[in-house]
């Protein structure tokens, strides 16, 4: 159990220092570009869409419950908020995803 905690905590602080950087645009890194790279997320349903093609790429897709997800609009971006079976009973208990309006390029956030 103390490992598990401490492998939450070490990807957190590496979240953490990633959010630190610099904004800039990153071509190379697949996981953060939308599938269609035409596909604006101006809707909630849109960027559900998106997070959904997103976790579906990732190692650990069966963690996430996205029929479960809660969609925040936060001015040019839209945060969706995902429950993972993996953090039941634990807070917080959601994984985070920024989703742009205007590109629909997915970023995963650091939960604290």
């Amino acid at each position: 159990m103390r490992k598990s905690f401490s492998l939450v905590l070490l990807s957190a602080a590496l979240a953490g220092l990633n959010s630190c950087e610099p904004s800039q645009p990153v071509s190379s890194t697949p996981s953060q570009q939308p599938a269609d790279t035409n596909a604006a997320a101006s809707t909630e349903a849109q960027a559900r869409a998106a997070v959904a093609r997103f976790v579906k790429q990732q190692p650990n897709a069966a963690l996430y419950r996205l029929d479960s997800a809660q969609a925040i609009e936060v001015n040019n971006q839209w945060q969706i908020l995902v429950p993972r079976t993996d953090w039941a009973g634990r807070l917080p208990n959601k994984a985070a995803f920024d989703v742009d309006k205007q590109t629909g390029a997915v970023s995963p956030l650091a939960v604290k």
